[in-house]
Order: C-alpha cells, then sequence, then structure tokens
C-alpha cells in the first residue's frame, strides 16, 4: 500500500494502522470499515490487529448475510413460549454485538430490509435510552460492480481498505492503544472550511464525511499530544474518510491567475508555521492525497450506485423473499418460521403428535401440547417471476414502415405465450426528437393490437433518449419483483440529441453514455440489425451496453421474435 502524501506526523504508519487504530478506538462513534476483497491473508490480519487494538472486553460478533431478520433483532422464542406458557424473548444479534464489532460477511448480499435494520441500530446509540450502539466491520466480497453493498450501509462507514492490498508488514505486531485523554482538542474554523471545501470539490454531500473527518483528525492529533488540530492531522483525516466517498474527480475552482497570491499581502496570509503556504491550500493538499488513493474502478462503482442500481439485495432478494409468502403451495419442509415464511400448524402437530407421552414424561411444565423446534414446518411456494420484453423500435428515417411492421409481428407473436408463462410486452418508439412509449408493459394481446395499429415513421434518430427511457421502465420492473430483456431493433445510428438539437456528433457521444450505464445496470439486452447493409454502427453500440448482436437483414417476425424467446427463457430460468 502507498504512504499518504504529503509526509504526515507519524509517516512509518501504513493507512491500514491509521484506519485500526483510529476505529478501535471508537467504533461506535465512527461507524465502519468497508473491507473490500475476498477473504484471504489481508482482511485476517485486518480483523485480528482490530481484535488486539480492542482487547477483549468488547464483544466481537459474526452476522452472515444468510441471517434471518428475526435473528437480527429480539423476537419472540415460539417454542421456548409454548413450553414455558408465557412469552419468551430471544435476544437478537445486534443487541450481543452492542459497544462491540458486528462482523458483516457477504454484505453485499445483504438483502435491503436487513441492511436498513443494521443502518437502524448503528443511528440508534443513545446513552439515555440505554442503547450504546456497535460499530461494523463490513466485508464487500463483490467480484464486480453489479453487486454493491447496500448504500445505508456505506454511508455509515469512516473508512475504506482494499484488504487484498494489506499485509502484515503494514500493522504494527503490539497492542498501542490511544493515549489518554487530556486537554480538548480543537478544530479550527479554517479547518473546517477547507475540509467541507474539498467534500463538495469530490461530489460529496453527506454531513457524516464531515463528521467523521473532524473526528478524526482531532484523534490523530490526540495521538500526537497536540490539542489542536494541523493541516497534516486534516490531510491525514480527509484522505482515510472521503476517498471512498468521492461521485467526482475534482475540477479546478479558478484559473491560475486568479488563485495567485498578492505578493504584498503573502507575509500576512502567513500566520502559523503549522499552516499552509500562500501557494498550497490545505484542500488542494487534500485532494493531491485522496486522487493518489482511489481504488481502480470506484468512481465507476459509485456512479452505477447513484443510477439507483439495485444488486442481489433489490429486485431478485425481494422476489425470493415474496416467494415464502405466495405463489403455488409445492409442500412443507422444516424451519424457522421467523424468517417471514408462513408456519404450517397442521404439519407441526402432525410432527409433534408422536413425542407427546415421552415429553410430559420428562416436561416440568404441564401443557396440553409440548412444541418443540424440530417439529416447526413451513410451507413452501413456488412462484413464477414474470418476465418483460420491451421492444425499442427505432421509427426514423425511409425504413421506419418495414421495422415498424416487423416490430409489430414480433410483439404478437410473443404475446401469444405470454399467458401462460405470465410474460409481458412493452414497445418504445422513437423518432424526430424523442422516444415514446407506445404500449406500457400488457399481456393483452387485444390491448397491443390496438396500440399498435397507427405507429407514425420517419424523422431523426433521438437513439440516446430511448436508451434512457427503456433503462427507467426497467427499473421500475425490476423493483417489482420481475426480470426484463431488452430488444433495440435499429441500426445503431443517432443524429438527435437528448434536448432534440441535430447535432449527429453529440448525438453519438450520448447515445455510447446511455449504453455504458445500460452495461453497469446488468440489463439483459439485445440489438437486433435490421440494416439491409449491416456496419459498425449497431455492432458498437451492442458492445458498449455488452448486448447480443443479432444482424438480420430482410428479417421478418418469426425471425425476430427468435432470439428474443431465447433471451427471456435465459433471463426466467435465472430468476
Amino acid at each position: 500500500m502507498r504512504d499518504i502524501a504529503p509526509p504526515l506526523s507519524e509517516p512509518n504508519l501504513s493507512r491500514a494502522e491509521w484506519v485500526c487504530r483510529l476505529f478501535a478506538a471508537d467504533p461506535v462513534g465512527f461507524g465502519g470499515v468497508i473491507c473490500a476483497g475476498q477473504p484471504g491473508p489481508g482482511r485476517d490480519a485486518l480483523i485480528a490487529r482490530i481484535k488486539t487494538l480492542m482487547g477483549d472486553a468488547r464483544p466481537f460478533i459474526t452476522i452472515p448475510s444468510h441471517v434471518a431478520r428475526d435473528r437480527l433483532e429480539q423476537s419472540l422464542d415460539i417454542a421456548a413460549t409454548l413450553a414455558m406458557g408465557r412469552p419468551h424473548f430471544e435476544q437478537g444479534l445486534i443487541a450481543r454485538a452492542e459497544t462491540g464489532i458486528a462482523l458483516l460477511q457477504g454484505a453485499e448480499r445483504l438483502s435491503s430490509d436487513k441492511a436498513a435494520c443494521l443502518a437502524a441500530a448503528m443511528d440508534a446509540n443513545s446513552v439515555a435510552q440505554g442503547w450504546t450502539g456497535f460499530g461494523a466491520l463490513i466485508c464487500d466480497e463483490s467480484h464486480d460492480d453489479h453487486d454493491a453493498v447496500a448504500s445505508a450501509l456505506k454511508e455509515r462507514a469512516a473508512f475504506y481498505i482494499d484488504t487484498r492490498d494489506v499485509s502484515l508488514s503494514q500493522l504494527v505486531p503490539s497492542s498501542v492503544m490511544m493515549p489518554p485523554m487530556g486537554a480538548p482538542v480543537t478544530v479550527p474554523d479554517s479547518v473546517i472550511t477547507e475540509l467541507a471545501q474539498t467534500a463538495l470539490m469530490l461530489g460529496i454531500h453527506s454531513p457524516r464525511a464531515l463528521i467523521f473527518a473532524s473526528r478524526a483528525a482531532r484523534m490523530i492529533a490526540q495521538w500526537n499530544n497536540r490539542n489542536v488540530v494541523n493541516y497534516d492531522d486534516a490531510t491525514l483525516a480527509a484522505s482515510l474518510t472521503f476517498e471512498h466517498r468521492a461521485t467526482c474527480l475534482p475540477m479546478p475552482m479558478e484559473s491560475e491567475e486568479q488563485a495567485a497570491p498578492n505578493p504584498s499581502t503573502a507575509d500576512a496570509n502567513d500566520e502559523s508555521q503549522d499552516g499552509p503556504s500562500h501557494h498550497e491550500a490545505l484542500s488542494d493538499r487534500i485532494l493531491e492525497a485522496i486522487k493518489a488513493h482511489l481504488p481502480e474502478g470506484l468512481l465507476a462503482q459509485l456512479s452505477a450506485t447513484a443510477l439507483g442500481r439495485s444488486g442481489r439485495g433489490g429486485g431478485g432478494a425481494q422476489a425470493a423473499k415474496l416467494g415464502k409468502m405466495r405463489g403455488r403451495p409445492v409442500g412443507v419442509r422444516r424451519g424457522d418460521p421467523r424468517n417471514g415464511a408462513r408456519l404450517d400448524v397442521i404439519a407441526t402437530l402432525r410432527a409433534a403428535a408422536p413425542w407427546q407421552t415421552s415429553r410430559r414424561a420428562v416436561s416440568e411444565h404441564h401443557s396440553s401440547v409440548i412444541i418443540r423446534r424440530s417439529d416447526f414446518r413451513i410451507k413452501r411456494f413456488k412462484e413464477k417471476r414474470e418476465t418483460t420484453a420491451i421492444f425499442v423500435v427505432d421509427a426514423s428515417g425511409s425504413a421506419a414502415i418495414r421495422r415498424l411492421g416487423e416490430a409489430k409481428g414480433a410483439v404478437e407473436l410473443i404475446l401469444a405465450d405470454c399467458y401462460v408463462r405470465r410474460d409481458r410486452v412493452a414497445l418504445i418508439a422513437f423518432r424526430g426528437q424523442a422516444a415514446e412509449v407506445l404500449l406500457p408493459p400488457t399481456r393483452s394481446l387485444q390491448r397491443a393490437r390496438r396500440s399498435l395499429a397507427d405507429l407514425p415513421g420517419g424523422g431523426g434518430t433521438p437513439l440516446a433518449s430511448a436508451i434512457g427511457m427503456a433503462a427507467m421502465m426497467a427499473d421500475d420492473i425490476r423493483r417489482g419483483g420481475g426480470a426484463v430483456v431488452i430488444v433495440f431493433l435499429t441500426d445503431g445510428r443517432a443524429n438527435i440529441t437528448r434536448d432534440g438539437v441535430a447535432d449527429k456528433a453529440r448525438a453519438r457521444s450520448e447515445a455510447d453514455k446511455a449504453a455504458e450505464m445500460m452495461k453497469l445496470k446488468g440489463l439483459e439486452s439485445l440489438v437486433i440489425d435490421l440494416s439491409d447493409r449491416p456496419d459498425s454502427s449497431a455492432k458498437s453500440l451492442a458492445d458498449t451496453m455488452d448486448a447480443l448482436y443479432v444482424p438480420l437483414p430482410h428479417a421478418d417476425s418469426g425471425a425476430i421474435a427468435k432470439p428474443v424467446r431465447a433471451a427471456m427463457t435465459s433471463v426466467r430460468g435465472r430468476a
């Protein structure tokens, strides 16, 4: 791991060691550490170092990603309640982690409701209410940008460490503890102002980032026996707490001529030995330190999160949860009814009945029916996820009538299968200056025929607008638990910008950017090139959005429907 630049008050300490010291000294105040990377020596060394610094006084509780929601919070123990004849509650993992550390394994696989539950508990630290909170080691084991830790947890974590870059040589093998608190450590107003300006330049608008940076700067100053935070303290603190929150690269706020100081006032501005020189502001030093340590691909990941990508904890997790409560019954199985499942009372009593005589013989209670946890039977349901095919049809130019006619035929062929498979079809046409939703998601063949009866054609090609509209519709469908396939029928050429201006170069650039966002969202898509002479435009578009490219010159509706059916079958199988 690279050392912080510029030099710090303790240059021999690595970033990993600083994170361990600060977090171990105040885990509740700093919220958490995002430990990125697969399990390995780096993560083990980091966790072991934090355990050493904290000692045995604080609990260290492991919370796996598959934990039941009721296991997180205090829940009613049904078996003990039935046996004792009075309500008996079981302490949750969150309560057991109080004042200590919660190790969240595979945090990117946590569903949104569990992540929200943990985030609420991290926010609820209140001595008046008897709850002092906990810190979290958030293990992010995602392989790519598509699987992301819930933003609610990332927001509450002060630090980010890529454990692949951590080695034992970077960690001090001794139990170095925070020195005793002496006089209060103060942060000058000028330092707070520079920290706030730096955060804004990095696209950070959360006040937590500034709170974390100020808290870390105070502790670093305290560690170095200072009662006033200087610029080295603030630079180190900001680089540790800002870099994983950055959503944009900083842009210069003013030109060099404007930034040059007046020579006559240079001496007046040099107020202290520790302050920044007249040619180097604190914000510049912090930005240089942060840019030197931005993890590879981090900005792209944060952009994908900002665009509302749901990941595993989104549509898929929600659909799996719904599968426990509704759908076609497919029998019962042994399980815990507290995990959002439905208890089958008859099957539970049937499982407990053969054991009643022996249980009463050894039981101190005289319940009419003695139920054990192993007796619980929960209902199993099989729920089909509906799949929606969104046709995005290029209705511009001279070939519009042919493309629209083929699209109509393909839509009707796909809809013929929808009644049995619960599939739906939608249609977006783009021409002139914008895209238009001609057919909202439906499985009604008659409604589709009425909507498709008189489709207009001709005009410009607003391709970027069409891609953006299709992505928005797909997001809505996935949030409802459905699966999506987007089918583009186009030659890949664009000449109208998002704001309706005829500019071929800018329109192509906007279309490429929209296609890249489609790829970040992980949407299943096809690009069917219906040009008489397919060229590189549609192929390039398909490559940019990571879509299947299907050149079909002179294709009929049946040829179009065939790859669409195959893609829908593939998506349905993964769902």
